[in-house]
């Protein structure tokens, strides 16, 4: 399992739908934890943690390398509830904003201690937990995000 070169990748993501993971962080005080994006696409909105899901990995190594890259610790799929899948469509792409970007994302619960997480600033260059009513009522919070609380949430 490797990441694809950015020519290879780019006419990937201009062909097929992306596989990922989200991750809906909830702490001890009932809050949510959102990163706020560095890239394309979603760049500079607040959004869920995760990632996309390799070719030949497994469910369960995605979701601890997921975890691990994420959020600084991992965590086993088993500990997650699993919220269902999603569809994520973007008009932009990571390499792009001519390619649109197509996802479809299994959604996953997980609770934690915030103490416990040690936050990487790479896809993300801030973090913040969020109440649910924040979340919901942020124009900064990507509407995707929001979904995972409120599928009626645009």
């Amino acid at each position: 399992m490797a990441f694809l070169d950015k020519e290879v990748f780019t006419t990937v993501i201009d062909s097929t739908p992306l596989v990922s993971i989200d991750l809906v962080v909830e702490n001890e005080h009932d809050e949510i934890l959102l990163g706020r994006r560095t890239n394309r696409p979603a760049k500079g909105y607040w959004f869920v943690p995760g990632g996309r899901i390799l070719k030949n990995e497994k469910l369960s190594n995605a979701f601890q390398r997921l975890t691990l890259h994420e959020l600084g610790k991992s965590f086993q799929i088993e500990d997650a509830q699993f919220l269902g899948p999603y569809e994520h469509f973007y008009d932009d792409s990571v390499f792009s904003e001519e390619i649109s970007t197509h996802y479809v994302v299994l959604g996953y619960r997980l609770s934690v201690r915030s103490t416990e997480l040690k936050l990487p600033l790479e896809q993300h260059n801030a973090y913040e937990w969020f109440t649910k009513e924040s979340l919901l009522s942020s124009d900064s919070v990507h509407r995707h995000s929001k979904w995972y609380l409120d599928r009626t949430a645009v």
